[in-house]
């Protein structure tokens, strides 16, 4: 009979157990929903690099080509502004590739919400010089 007032005090002994754990973890999860808050909050406001990244990835996956180099890039009221060139067109020699520079358009986030093409160049020509040239 002592084993079976054993066993039983064993087993009340677990569930006393188990019904404190369900409180640690109710307790312990609501501490990450607050990190996590303030992870939304830090996303919401990302770092000028962490903007970089994303608009160079966002535009190679809707145009299938990679970002070369970022040649503006400012923060604005509606979000980011940044002047993408990619290579459209490889030739060779490389000084005859057709590159482009692309205007994209972010919201505050970092999310890309519109691209166009506003110049066509060869890789080895340079800028016209502007005012008072031919």
């Amino acid at each position: 009979m002592s084993n079976t007032k054993n066993t039983q005090e064993s087993q009340d002994s677990q569930e006393s157990q188990d019904s404190r754990e369900p409180r640690k973890t109710s307790r312990s999860s609501s501490r990450p929903s607050g990190r996590s808050e303030d992870n939304q909050t830090s996303r919401k406001r990302p770092s000028p690099m962490e903007v970089l990244r994303e608009a160079r990835g966002q535009l190679a996956e809707l145009t299938g080509m990679e970002a070369e180099s970022v040649s503006s890039f400012e923060q604005t009221e509606e979000g980011w502004s940044l002047e993408v060139e990619v290579l459209e067109l490889e030739r060779v020699p490389d000084t005859m590739s057709l590159m482009a520079s692309y205007q994209v358009e972010l919201d505050p986030e970092g999310q890309l919400t519109g691209y166009k093409r506003v110049r066509r160049y060869e890789r080895g020509r340079s800028d016209a010089r502007r005012g008072g040239g031919r």
